[in-house]
Parts: C-alpha cells; structure tokens; sequence
C-alpha cells in the first residue's frame, strides 16, 4: 500500500473563501435615499473554509484542521489569522496579499422578519489560485474547496472546458486525498460551465438543493414544496457527472444522500421552533462539517448525516454562521431536545 493512501491520512483541509461577516440587525430594509435604524451588530466568520474549520474546531475534533486561501494584510486578515490560531486550526497555507484586503461581507437583517440582504466584497478571494498547494507534502485525508462560482481564479472555464478549481481537486485526488466541494447559491446560468468540471475531481459533493437543481436543470422545489422525485433524479445526475462516492443534498427539511453503489439515505431535520432560531447564515457549512466529520472517521453515513442536521440547527442559535456551534456531546443532544422531524417519504426509516 502506498504511503500517501487515505488510510494513513489524518485531517481536513478546507481552501476557498475566507470572508468577515459584518451582521447588522435594523428596524426595516430603506428604500434608496432612506434611513434604518442598526438594533445590535455582529462580526463573525463567513466562507466555506473559515465557517467549516471553525466548527469543526468548536465540536471538538482531536484530527488536524488547516486552512488554505487568501486574505488581506489587513486588521480583518490579522483577525482570521488570530482566530484560527485561537482555535488550532493550522494556516501555513493560508497567505496574506497585499494586493488585496480581506472579503467581507455586510449583512442587513430586518429585526421583524428575519430577511437577510448581502453587500459582498470579493478581496483577496478573487486571487486565489492554490499555487501553495503541494498535495504529495500534505498528510490531510480530506480537501474541502468553496465555494465555486464565488472564487474568481478557480472558476475561470479553459479552452478545453475544464477550470482550475478541477485540476487543484484532480491533483489532491491523484496525491490519495478524498475531495469536497461546495458551491455558493448564485442566480445566473455559470453552474454547468463552472460546476460539472469540478464534480469529475469530487469524491464527496454536498449542495443545497437549489444549487443541486442549478447543475442539473431538475426543479427541486415546486411552489415551495420538496418534490422529492425530482430530488433523487438530481442526485443520479451529479454522480453520472463523475462524483466517485457519495452525494448530499440539503435543505430545510433535512437531506438526501445517494452513493456510487445506488444506496438511498434520507435524514430529516430538528425541529428546531421559530423561537430558537436567531440567523440560519451557517446552516450550509456547520451540516458540511458535521457530514465531513462523519467520513473522515468512517461513520456509518446515516449517522453522519445526523449529525450534520444536529449540527445546522446548533448554527440555527445565533446570528453569526458559527457562532452557535458547540461540542459534538452538546449538538447531538439537539435531536432528544426539539426531536427530528417525520419521515421526508412515505416509508422511509
């Protein structure tokens, strides 16, 4: 067996996006020339990297955490940087640029109803090309890359159809790490020039279902319900895409799984009351997190699924996307607190 080989790896390394989120909480969303009043403000993590290392620190994971990216050599850099190390989370591989500051991004939510508006600065994101990355020097068992459509540099489509987001995914592949990916919920018509390259590289994808409906051209979800026939049919098409292992798709109610082998897991979500929730920006990446803990140890995948549900609704708590993550024996103790919600299909365990 070769020495590289996913047995003898240990770790998870997250690249792609770091982002300062700058949550503002107003009294309404103005109209153009108009004033809100600011009720309270936040400043927390935002990008798939940041947000899914940082709770995977905060649940506790005894496996190394490290970090790979751009940020600005700037007071919100110095901040990511500070925080990492705070958490253990090891950045050799996440640069400061001064050709850029950090991205961050400003969030407005109405304190009435809990609608959210993003003003998003690209940064040092827009630089990145993983050009610091040699996987055969990495001992990490899994790279987890996002978000795509949201990373100027990965996301630019070559002549012959591939991007660089595909090739740095098919070089941490060929080096014997597993491979992730997750994608930012744009509008627009990119998902199939920039996405379906990246998915021949994936052993694990885990979207939402907007996004999974977006790469495929299924429609998921008709006048607000979960049409779960059209779900499964978006599942098999991103595993004929090339995905090698296992595809997760996530939403509100919960999620669907489907493996190369056929196999079929549905998990429904807590049932977390409308009280209880305080900001659902992170509920993507902590249920990222809690699956990806999942595979790296080798759980049985219903389980890491469950624990991803647990973990999205321990994002659900607090305003910012990670600061409501706790440790795993307190997440899991989410699902006898509000209970899971019933079956997503009829039948289904």
């Amino acid at each position: 067996m070769k020495s590289n080989s996913v047995s003898k790896r240990s770790g998870i390394l997250a690249g792609g996006n770091w982002i300062i989120d700058r949550v503002k909480i107003v009294d309404a969303y103005p109209g153009l020339e108009q004033l809100a009043n600011i009720k309270s403000q936040h400043q927390g993590t935002g990008g798939s990297p940041y947000n899914v290392l940082l709770d995977l620190a905060k649940l506790g994971v005894e496996f190394p955490l490290l970090g790979t990216g751009l940020v600005g050599k700037d007071a919100l850099g110095a901040s990511i940087l500070e925080d990492c190390a705070k958490h253990k989370i090891d950045t050799r591989y996440l640069k400061a640029t001064a050709d850029a500051d950090t991205s961050y991004t400003d969030v407005f939510t109405v304190q009435s109803n809990g609608k959210r508006t993003f003003f998003h600065y690209r940064g040092a994101n827009a630089l990145w090309d993983g050009k610091e990355l040699d996987f055969s020097k990495i001992k990490a068992r899994i790279f987890h890359l996002g978000y795509l459509l949201l990373l100027d540099k990965m996301d630019v489509v070559a002549k012959d159809g591939t991007t660089a987001a595909a090739k740095l995914l098919a070089a941490a592949q060929a080096a014997g790490m597993k491979t992730s990916i997750d994608v930012v919920s744009e509008t627009g018509d990119r998902f199939k020039t920039v996405v379906t390259p990246a998915l021949k590289h994936c052993d694990y994808a885990i979207i939402n279902e907007y996004e999974a409906g977006m790469v495929t051209g299924f429609r998921i979800r008709k006048e607000g319900v979960l049409d779960t026939v059209s779900l499964r049919h978006a599942a098999g098409a991103i595993l004929q895409f090339g995905v090698k292992e296992l595809v997760v798709i996530h939403f509100p109610e919960g999620c669907f799984a489907r493996t190369r082998d056929g196999k079929d897991h549905w998990q429904p979500s807590l049932k977390v009351p409308a009280k209880a929730i305080a900001g659902s920006a992170g509920a993507g990446d902590a249920f990222a997190a809690g699956v990806l803990l999942g595979l790296h140890e080798g759980w049985d995948l219903q389980k890491s699924l469950l624990t991803g549900v647990c973990a999205a609704a321990a994002s659900l708590s607090d305003p910012t996307c990670t600061g409501g993550m706790k440790p795993l024996a307190q997440v899991e103790a989410l699902k006898k607190k509000y209970g899971v919600r019933p079956p997503l299909e009829p039948g289904e365990d």
